[in-house]
């Protein structure tokens, strides 16, 4: 007998042998009928893996992220099969799940796939996933690996030479034989509804000088139905697209010839940044943070003290070379170490402490063309940076303090749906990081005991912690129900040793301080992407770039709008005329495309009046007030989101 454990602690006998499946069973069959992958003792299995030794187990369906992560995986290897059935000399290289669907690289040959060649792969799917075929796990030898693909598939060959022998699994569905590490479910009959979204190009291994493969992209459901639902909101972000928006209202571009990935702010989306740094300078200043500024370039030396250029230096600009020969310097990719030596400045007493010193660091990370994304992914981007070095008897108030600055940021900006994600070591990988296992383990307990006191709905996650230390993720769901991470809090002990930071203690010993690493947007690119996405552009009152229009019927009105302006202007309402020679009907429809919120006419009535004809953005009509009233309105509205920290 062998003893399963289940989340809720439940603690049950059964015989070896027994499957997660068996397990579900036993529960109710409804949970049968749902269950499609399981976790046991941490590692995904198949709900038909016989279990031979006590453990945890977890029963996962469609509506939990790792039943998606199943789902969408096992369909890749039915996208594999439908193609290599379709295109004979395909040679497929690799095929994972992404957040919204899967894909798979492949190499074609001579042939190419479009979009006018969707549904038939799409209709192959669905023939294949009718079939219902099980997937089975098998285990073979290296040799056998090798010999099964070695005549038809150099890139499966690259792969498996890379792998110990005794880890190495096919998966097997239909007359379909991939290598697969597991995590599949059941079988295929339960992908109801298939869609092939796009393709691209996609380097092998990612690297820029091999060959360039065909990745195709799509996504599966369990029901037509939320295939037809995911397929509108598709649409909607297409709308919503920051990229798209992002010229319409004349916020950002991008120059070839300044460079891929280094966006270029307009003048309404440099003012846009400028409003945002403000108010969270505004935030910082009364939690007693001191900005500080610090070089876009470092010597090398800092960055193999701090350890990045180890675990980052692939991914980082190749260094500048000064007419000196033995002097190297790169673009920064992070603040922290610069941080950490503008703490080094002078000596610190416990008194001193904390010291938060805050930046807009502008830092520099090379990322593969083929990766870049508008604002998400970019090659310069800026951090809203701080860090905090206090004594570990402050750790966990100072981390608290920053959760508070946190929600106040996404709460200020609309983001209400949001969950906390800790982030910790992977146990199996301790390569991965730096540091002592004793640190580790105060950094994360810090973390989690603050979350826990805030009353924070989170998360643990293995293996997501950064190099350095754990973090808390602020996870966002926007408005079209996608997850992203934003703001990010890190505990830190290992920096201050390898800088050798220290302060003196009350006993008049040298200390070392804790580091706190934090950045509630993340970076300035990606928050106003999202932001832009979240909003369609939309921005809250306080933030958009023109909060009015003024819009004078015909010129002889032009003069009564000049001092409706500067009216504006005097109650800092942010307002600007447009006095072209147009219809008053075309200017409105301008202004609703330019999402500005308010649309004030004048004309013949409003001037002899002292009032203005309020329309809102989106067609509500507020009929004719004063402008004192007006600007009542304005401060109400910026006071219902932006309330002080």
């Amino acid at each position: 007998m062998i003893k399963i454990t289940l989340p809720d602690g439940t603690i049950k006998e059964h015989n070896t042998g027994i499957t997660p499946m068996d397990v579900a069973k036993n529960i109710s069959e409804g949970l049968a009928r749902n269950v499609i992958s399981a976790k046991f003792n941490d590692t995904v299995v198949e709900t038909t893996t016989p279990l031979t030794q006590d453990g945890s187990l977890v029963l996962y369906t469609w509506n939990n992220p790792e039943g998606k992560k199943a789902f969408w995986h096992s369909s890749a290897h039915i996208l594999a099969q439908a193609l290599e059935e379709l295109y004979p000399n395909v040679k497929l290289w690799v095929g994972p799940a992404i957040d919204n669907g899967f894909y798979y690289d492949v190499d074609l040959g001579d042939e190419t796939i479009s979009e006018k060649d969707f549904k038939a792969i799409e209709d192959k799917m669905l023939e294949i996933a009718r079939g219902k075929h099980n997937f089975s796990m098998r285990a073979v030898s290296k040799n056998e690996a090798l010999s099964y693909y070695k005549s038809k598939n150099e890139y499966k060959v690259d792969l498996i030479s890379n792998l110990e022998d005794g880890t190495i699994t096919f998966c097997d569905h239909s007359s379909f034989t991939d290598l697969c590490r597991g995590g599949h479910i059941p079988n295929t009959g339960i992908v109801k509804a298939v869609k092939i979204l796009s393709v691209a190009g996609a380097y092998y291994k990612g690297d820029e000088n091999e060959k360039q493969l065909t990745r195709v992209y799509g996504i599966s459901f369990p029901k037509q139905k939320e295939l037809t639902e995911y397929l509108a909101l598709l649409e909607e972000a297409k709308k919503r697209d920051h990229r798209k928006l992002g010229k319409e209202l004349e916020l950002f571009t991008f120059s070839q010839k300044v460079g891929q990935g280094l966006p270029l702010w307009l003048p309404k989306g440099a003012a846009l940044r400028e409003r945002l740094e403000q108010f969270l300078k505004k935030a910082q200043k009364k939690a007693g943070y001191e900005m500080v500024i610090t070089p876009h370039i470092g010597q090398k030396e800092l960055y193999v003290t701090s350890g990045h250029y180890e675990k980052y230096g692939a991914d980082s600009f190749q260094p500048i070379h000064t007419p000196k020969e033995d002097e190297e310097f790169l673009l920064k990719p992070m603040n922290c170490p610069h941080h950490c030596e503008v703490f080094n400045f002078k000596p610190h007493s416990y008194k001193d402490l904390p010291k938060r010193f805050a930046e807009f660091g502008t830092v520099y990370r090379y990322e593969q063309s083929g990766e870049l994304h508008g604002l998400t992914r970019v090659r310069g981007f800026t951090q809203d940076d701080a860090h905090i070095f206090c004594t570990p008897d402050q750790l966990d108030q100072e981390f608290k303090n920053v959760i508070d600055l946190s929600l106040y940021v996404l709460r200020s900006l609309g983001f209400e749906d949001f969950t906390a994600q800790v982030s910790v070591r992977d146990l199996q990988k301790p390569e991965k990081y730096i540091g002592s296992v004793e640190n580790w383990e105060k950094a994360e307990n810090a973390i989690i005991n603050a979350a826990k006191e805030k009353g924070l709905d989170f998360v643990i996650e293995s293996g997501e912690a950064a190099f350095y230390g754990p973090k808390l993720d602020f996870m966002i769901k926007d408005a079209l129900g996608r997850q992203w991470q934003l703001g990010t809090i890190q505990v830190d002990y290992n920096l201050p040793e390898r800088f050798d930071l220290t302060y003196k203690g009350s006993d008049n010993e040298l200390h070392r301080p804790v580091m706190i690493h934090r950045a509630p947007f993340g970076s300035m690119e990606r928050f106003i992407a999202l932001l832009l996405e979240h909003t369609g552009g939309n921005f809250p009152l306080w933030l958009t770039p023109e909060q009015a229009i003024v819009l004078p019927i015909s010129e002889k009105h032009e003069k009564y709008a000049e001092k409706v302006l500067i009216s504006l202007e005097n109650n800092e309402i942010r307002a600007l005329i447009d006095n072209r020679n147009e219809t008053v009907g075309k200017k409105i429809r301008e202004a609703e495309m330019n999402k500005i919120p308010y649309m004030l006419i004048v004309g013949e009535n409003e001037e002899a009046t002292n009032t203005i004809s309020v329309r809102k953005h989106g067609g509500e009509d507020l009929g004719t007030i004063t402008l004192e009233q007006f600007s009542d309105l304005v401060t109400k509205e910026i006071n219902s989101t932006l309330k002080s920290f």
